[in-house]
């Protein structure tokens, strides 16, 4: 993969002057093995008063801006371009060393056990256990299961069955709501996944960043999701580590996925949030546009959206 180049603008719009209160941003990429940080910038128009850097629990840069005056517009502008080099999903490692066994949950060893709790309960209700037997579907009815093939396959299933459309409203519907109607947002899709494999007893996290999508003079297949910010999952298997995966795409792997924070609960994931003081009528709205480039390929077309597609 050759180095990689984003733009993420976030623009806030308002009918009179109002004032800001704190803006919280997630926009710095994670770096590891697979991703390095070559250059960043961040524009923020108005200037803030302060801005600086933390990185939370989980180690995602977290940028918070504090401001003075007012002003009728706040707009955040994030470039930075990094070395993406993916690594093969599960290394060399094969398949049956990781298995579910039929009729109880997985279960990690005690030392991985205490920094995986969080990651390995479920968030939403399922009374009926109708997302239980959806995710057991993936698995054998007796014996063991390959946990490679039981990922590998679930995402490839949410990818052909499941029918993808933009959502502009902020939030994250239900995984009852999405295997109903079949149909969802990358975010959905990503929770879908993580909820269903957090019901065999695996710890899952919800991944925010950006997709590359290879442009057709390449003659590669486009990626759903590109020209905005984009929403996947990570499972941790004990015998290669937190691997990653793309439902919305057919993803296993962190191929053409530029990783910028890891959360256990999306809410917590938002690339900018912050808060302002003004009459309710002053809110006009908000724009994003975001562009991945690389050297051999023209960006793919910004969108304008609310959070992610």
């Amino acid at each position: 993969m050759p180095v990689l180049s984003v733009r993420h603008l976030t623009r806030y719009r308002y009918r009179n002057p109002v004032a800001f209160g704190d803006h919280r941003m997630m926009l710095r990429p994670r770096e590891g093995c697979d991703q390095r940080l070559l250059s960043s910038d961040l524009v923020i128009v108005p200037t803030p008063a302060q801005l600086r850097y933390v990185q939370d629990v989980l180690g995602n840069w977290v940028g918070v801006a504090s401001f003075r005056g007012r002003a009728s517009e706040l707009t955040f502008e994030s470039r930075f371009t990094l070395d993406h080099t993916p690594l093969p999903a599960f290394g060399d490692q094969p398949g049956h060393l990781d298995v579910f066994e039929a009729g109880r949950p997985f279960l990690y060893g005690a030392d991985d056990l205490p920094d995986l709790v969080q990651s390995i309960t479920p968030q939403h209700e399922d009374l009926d256990r109708t997302l239980t037997q959806w995710a057991l579907r993936f698995t054998k009815p007796a014996g063991s299961t390959s946990l490679q093939h039981l990922l590998a396959e679930m995402t490839q299933a949410i990818y052909a069955d499941f029918r993808y459309g933009k959502r502009f409203e902020q939030g994250v519907q239900s995984p009852l709501t999405t295997l109903e109607n079949r149909g969802g947002t990358c975010r959905d899709f990503a929770v879908l996944m993580i909820e269903a494999v957090r019901r065999l007893g695996l710890a899952a996290q919800f991944i925010s960043g950006y997709i590359h999508s290879p442009s057709r003079k390449l003659g590669q297949a486009e990626r759903t999701g590109g020209g905005h910010t984009h929403a996947w999952l990570r499972v941790y298997l004990p015998s290669c580590g937190w691997v990653e995966f793309d439902p919305t795409n057919g993803i296993v792997g962190n191929t053409d996925l530029i990783r910028v924070a890891v959360v256990n609960d999306p809410r917590k994931a938002p690339p900018v949030h912050g808060t302002w003081a003004g009459f309710p009528t002053d809110y006009l709205g908000m724009d994003v546009e975001v562009d991945v480039t690389d050297p051999e390929s023209q960006a793919y077309p910004a969108s304008s959206f609310s959070a992610f597609g």
